[in-house]
């Protein structure tokens, strides 16, 4: 007896803006033109990352159904074990894809970006909240027949268009549906917008799919410190830190003096550099490594002026126009939404002026009703662009401003803790630089993170000369980085017997 015909079933997972809904049409009337019945059902999903959606496609033969003289009953939703072709339109969505069972080594080709749109949730984590890419590759390649995936964001960038178009190229590269390259292009064509850019990206996911995908996590090669700046101040730190630090220890340490030049100037990368050097000499690689990091961090913390900074630069305009693709034709406004809260006000003024205003009655209230409501700020008018404009130029007096007096105490505090470990226990110096993790950001995530980092300080005194005093740090320093709420932390004090 002859095997009945089988349905094709395939599953889209996509976020909002990315056309899974173009991409489902573009596969229906695929199927149609080539003599196959299709249906397609879309279920919509909670806004993470603007919005996920499945959509569920099942196609099957006319020929076949005629034959039989009865019309085929498809599905209107994805079966675990059951899906024949996923495509998903970010890394993440083929694990999601995982997780609902969608994908089986027996039967799935699973096509997927391999771009990143971080979840809610990786985002908000109090450490780095990201899911590993390498592991979720692999899961990804253990869990399907065929694992077909490159940055297909970054080829729909290059051509203007929109992540379907490529996914749809893949599709037809992965051979997995019984049509011709012509009918998938017939098909874009019967689409009748964005044509030629959607064929670009079509064509380059097509050969990008049968291609061998690139290694996932390989870290691009150092650059080579310059052999010399015009600038002479930054001339001068380049020859200093050749001349003082270890090969292997200049590359790091020329990217800390980047970011501090750029936040600051180079007297306050000068600094950074005095500070490395006194660390440096205890001879400890590992710790000097890990301090350059997390103190050229912690020195070009956030406040106000470097958020007006950013939001002001030529290339934040220029990189909004490309996002949004502005035409010449077309006006771009760009609308900030600001909150300031009496705190952050206070710490941008000069030191005396902030602790004075912390502390006044009147003034303290006006200001605090004054800030009550957040503000919009235009940017691309003249208005909005002059107010955070004026205020970066506050960038020459930050020295003298309350939150550069209160981080500069804080940065020097830790710094003395780690050389007074550096000499009895590296370990525990180590793991003291380490909980530089959890001050980051501004507002209440800041507020919530130096509150934790307090307690951390005060735990590696109580931990010092304790044989497992690194170790205890550590895990102290996880269970704060767990949860923002710091309940984690409160049960790994009280393992800790502190």
């Amino acid at each position: 007896m002859a095997m009945q015909a089988q349905p094709i079933k395939i599953a889209i997972l996509a976020m909002g803006g990315e056309g899974g809904g173009v991409l489902a049409d573009w596969i229906v009337d695929l199927a149609e033109h080539e003599g196959h019945i299709a249906q397609t059902t879309s279920v919509a999903g909670v806004a993470q990352r603007t919005g996920a959606t499945i959509y569920y496609l099942e196609l099957f033969p006319r020929a076949a159904a005629e034959a039989t003289g009865a019309e085929p009953v498809l599905a209107l939703i994805p079966t675990p074990g059951d899906v024949d072709v996923l495509l998903a339109s970010e890394l993440m969505e083929a694990g999601r894809a995982l997780q609902r069972g969608l994908v089986t080594p027996e039967r799935t080709t699973l096509i997927a970006s391999t771009h990143r749109v971080y979840a809610i949730a990786e985002k908000s984590a109090m450490g780095d909240g990201r899911a590993d890419v390498g592991q979720l590759e692999a899961a990804c390649a253990a869990a399907a027949l065929r694992f077909l995936r490159f940055d297909m964001a970054a080829a729909a960038e290059r051509h203007g268009s929109v992540i379907s178009a490529v996914l749809f190229g893949a599709l037809y590269g992965s051979g997995a549906l019984p049509f011709d390259r012509e009918a998938f292009e017939s098909t874009i064509r019967r689409g009748g917008v964005g044509i030629q850019a959607s064929l670009a990206a079509f064509a380059e996911g097509a050969t990008l799919a049968v291609a061998r995908p690139a290694p996932v996590g390989v870290d691009a090669p150092p650059k080579p410190l310059p052999a010399s700046h015009p600038n002479a101040a930054i001339q001068a730190l380049l020859q200093r830190l050749r001349r003082q630090f270890a090969p292997a220890q200049q590359t790091l340490l020329a990217e800390g003096l980047r970011r501090l030049v750029d936040y600051q100037d180079a007297a306050y990368a000068a600094l950074y550099l005095d500070r490395m050097q006194a660390l440096a000499a205890h001879g400890h690689d590992a710790l000097t490594a890990d301090t350059a990091r997390h103190l050229a961090l912690w020195m070009s913390y956030e406040d106000t002026v470097r958020v007006a900074d950013l939001k002001t630069r030529a290339t934040r305009f220029d990189r909004v126009r490309g996002e949004v693709r502005v035409s010449a034709q077309q006006v771009l406004q760009i609308n900030e939404y600001m909150h300031p809260r009496l705190q952050e006000i206070c710490d941008t003024l000069p030191a005396g002026l902030g602790r004075w205003l912390q502390h006044s009655g009147a003034p303290r209230r006006f200001v605090e009703r004054f800030t009550a409501q957040g503000r919009v700020v235009q940017t691309s008018s003249l208005g909005g662009f002059l107010l955070l404009y004026m205020l970066a130029g506050l960038r020459r007096w930050r020295r003298g401003s309350l939150r550069y007096a209160l981080e500069n105490a804080r940065i020097e505090a830790w710094l003395q803790a780690v050389h007074a470990a550096a000499q009895a226990d590296p370990a525990l110096a180590l793991e003291i630089v380490r909980c530089q993790r959890l001050v980051k950001g501004y507002g209440d995530t800041h507020e919530r993170g130096l509150r934790n980092f307090e307690r951390l300080m005060a735990a590696a005194r109580q931990l010092a000369g304790r044989a497992d005093a690194a170790p205890a740090l550590a895990r102290l320093r996880e269970a704060a980085l767990a949860d923002e709420h710091g309940q984690a932390l409160d049960h790994a004090w009280a393992a800790a017997a502190l």
